[in-house]
């Protein structure tokens, strides 16, 4: 039941994958407003930080000895964080129980207003187990984004979800001492980004 489940799953996010890369127009010809992928607002540096998650606080010291990945997004992103968690889904689904152990995948909303830890964690569950939703107060958010050198800004629209929160799309691959190694731009293929990764835990 489970790999049923398991795959039925994989050909959902892979055919949202497809639509997204091919289909998608952002064109604003059907009315709703731009949703941007903004570049980084300046050199990122990496750094610790502490972030809310499902019943407990993460710290980034919390997971010395383990690499860490870690991306800026939001729920409710209709096209950029889909396509960027399906991308990390293909590079997870790729790796040994092992590596798994010593990788952890971490989600920042960017979107505190409308993301808590619950549905953040169910929006990440979605993609994979060892990807954690996590959020902050937006003050918080703000010391976090500087560090990574990550972008958003709220802006208005007529889309069924209300406003959008353009963001810079780059994935930060962080080594087991808590030290920022990669910046990787969105749409980085998969297997540059298990190269990458792997070249972290082999260290």
């Amino acid at each position: 039941m489970k790999n049923t489940l398991a795959l039925l799953l994989i050909s959902i996010l892979g055919i949202a994958l497809v639509w997204v890369l091919f289909f998608w127009n952002p064109s604003g010809d059907n009315g709703i407003t731009k949703h941007n992928n903004l570049e980084l607002s300046s050199a990122p540096t990496g750094g610790d930080f502490t972030v809310e998650i499902q019943n407990a606080d993460l710290s980034l010291k919390d997971l010395r000895g383990k690499v860490v990945v870690l991306y800026f997004g939001y729920t409710q992103c209709p096209d950029i964080c889909p396509t960027s968690l399906a991308l990390l889904t293909q590079v997870l689904n790729q790796m040994e129980e092992d590596e798994l152990a010593n990788l952890q995948s971490i989600f920042v909303s960017v979107d505190p207003d409308r993301d808590n830890v619950t549905n953040l964690q169910e929006y990440t569950a979605y993609f994979h187990p060892n990807i954690i939703g996590a959020t902050a107060e937006k003050e918080e958010i703000d010391k976090i984004t500087k560090l990574y050198g990550a972008a958003y800004k709220k802006v208005d629209s007529n889309s069924a979800v209300g406003y959008l929160v353009d963001h810079s799309s780059y994935t930060y691959l962080i080594d087991k001492k808590g030290k920022l190694r990669k910046s990787l731009a969105h749409g980085t293929a998969a297997d540059i980004v298990l190269k990458e990764v792997r070249l972290l835990l082999n260290e």
